[in-house]
């Protein structure tokens, strides 16, 4: 599993942004660092709440400096779906061939539900250099992250403390 002080894995997947584009993470960290906040999948209510109340936190981050992107498992398609019904403002990248939850190490199964290999609830803030400097990862997909410690994680990188 990616750390603190780990280089952030390089991907370049599908992004949902109201189309569908392509993003890779080299470039979208030349802009200045980026929030990824991996959940297992859309249109559940766990993950709709997250990324709602990340939604909700959008200025803080962007007063900083600082992109925010969901990633799942989703197809763009659905991905754009969930966006649009959740009134979503920032972009969802698709990692349906699973690349880049096997690169940060958090793939998890729902054995009972028969559903496999989905992103673990995760958020990872990289800085323009590729370096992770905050990681959070849980292993049970009800927990959301602490949205004051990501925001201030998210503000310290971009030195804007």
């Amino acid at each position: 599993m990616i750390s603190v002080g780990d280089e952030a894995p390089e991907f370049t997947a599908p992004l949902a942004n109201g189309e569908v584009a392509d993003i890779t993470l080299s470039d979208a960290v030349s802009d200045g660092p980026v929030v990824l906040a991996f959940f297992p999948g859309a249109f559940t209510s766990v993950c709709s709440h997250e990324m709602e109340s990340f939604d909700d936190r959008l200025a803080e981050f962007g007063d900083a400096g600082v992109t925010v992107y969901g990633v799942s498992i989703d197809t763009p398609f659905a991905q754009n779906a969930f966006r649009k019904e959740l009134g979503l403002s920032f972009a969802l990248v698709s990692d349906s061939n699973r690349e880049i939850i096997d690169a940060y190490g958090i793939s998890m199964d729902f054995t009972a539900l028969g559903v496999h290999n989905l992103a673990k609830r995760a958020v990872f803030v990289v800085d323009e250099d590729r370096t992770v400097t905050y990681a959070w990862v849980s292993d049970d997909p009800g927990v959301e992250p602490d949205y004051d410690e990501v925001v201030a994680a998210a503000r310290d990188t971009a030195g804007h403390d």
